[in-house]
Formats: C-alpha cells, sequence, structure tokens
C-alpha cells in the first residue's frame, strides 16, 4: 500500500507535468500570434463577437424569465450585447478597430488608476512595483492610441500574443517543483 503523501506526490506531479504543459501550448500559441498578429486580431475579434452574441441571448431568456418591473432593462441590456455582437460579426475590420479603441482606452485608464494607487499606498512595500505597473499601462495605452485606427488590424493580436507568451512562462515557472 501506498501512503497518502506518495500518492499526493504523484498527483502533483502529474499536475505539473499538465501546467507545464498547458503553459508550453500558451507560449507557443503567443509566439504565432505576434507572428501572424493579423490572424489573431480577426480569430480574437470573432471570439469577441460570439461571447457578445451569447450573452445578449443568454441575457434573453434571463429577462423574459424575470419580474415585470426588471424585464424592460433586462431586455434593452440583451439587445445591446446581441446588437454588439451581430456588428462585431457582421464586419470584423470595424469590429477590430472598435475593439483596440476601447483596449487602448481601458489599459490607458487602468494605469492612471494604478499610479494613482501606488502614491495613495505609498508608505507599503514594493508600492514602486503598482507605479511602475501604472506607468507602462499609461505607456502602452497611448502607444494603442497612436497606432490607432491605422495599426489596428495587428495590435490586439500582438498584445494577445505577448499575453499569452507571458502567461505561459508563469505558468510554466509555477509548475516547477521547489526543492
Amino acid at each position: 500500500m501506498t501512503s497518502d503523501s506518495e500518492a499526493e506526490s504523484r498527483n502533483r506531479a502529474k499536475r505539473s507535468k499538465l501546467e507545464i504543459l498547458v503553459g508550453g501550448l500558451l507560449a507557443l500559441l503567443g509566439l504565432v500570434a505576434i507572428a501572424r498578429p493579423t490572424y489573431a486580431t480577426i480569430a480574437s475579434t470573432v471570439v469577441f463577437g460570439w461571447i457578445f452574441m451569447l450573452a445578449g441571448l443568454d441575457l434573453l431568456v434571463y429577462a423574459v424569465r424575470s419580474p415585470r418591473g426588471q424585464l424592460l432593462w433586462r431586455l434593452l441590456l440583451g439587445l445591446l450585447c446581441l446588437g454588439a455582437g451581430i456588428l462585431v460579426l457582421s464586419n470584423v475590420f470595424k469590429g477590430a478597430l472598435a475593439l483596440t479603441l476601447l483596449l487602448g482606452i481601458t489599459i490607458f485608464l487602468i494605469g492612471v488608476v494604478q499610479v494613482i494607487l501606488a502614491f495613495w499606498i505609498r508608505p507599503a512595500t514594493r508600492w514602486t512595483w503598482v507605479l511602475l505597473s501604472g506607468l507602462l499601462g499609461i505607456m502602452v495605452g497611448i502607444f494603442i492610441w497612436s497606432a490607432w485606427p491605422l495599426r489596428a488590424d495587428w495590435i490586439i493580436g500582438f498584445w494577445i500574443g505577448v499575453s499569452f507568451i507571458g502567461q505561459g512562462i508563469w505558468m510554466m515557472g509555477l509548475a516547477v517543483p521547489h526543492r
């Protein structure tokens, strides 16, 4: 018979191998996205369009089942999401333009909030990491704005690739057993 600690150790080893595999696949997918950012932008725009459509349909079903006083607002929300999905999917390039602008604004605003937060928590240990993250977000947001709309065809794909590589690396790094 094996002890519980041996079984747990084997389980952990299996999880680590799976996490290394998934992390490696994410990093590889990130490299592909960076190598072909226009395709990655198109693919992500189509995925966002379907997410909007499915969310809209789900919200419409939810609205119909809601109490009367909440029906109108939930129907409106469902129709807005459904409409956004249809618009994005009916013209993927214009959808990519809109998503790129939204991404730039969001990253910029998150950066501004992080800079404010950094100075608010300033006596805390390592508050400079929050500040650096915020400044980086502001710079990336400005970079996306300055490239919009001329480079909207590859910006999302490129940053998705960078994100996948980062996620893959940290997944593999955390999966490696510590000695």
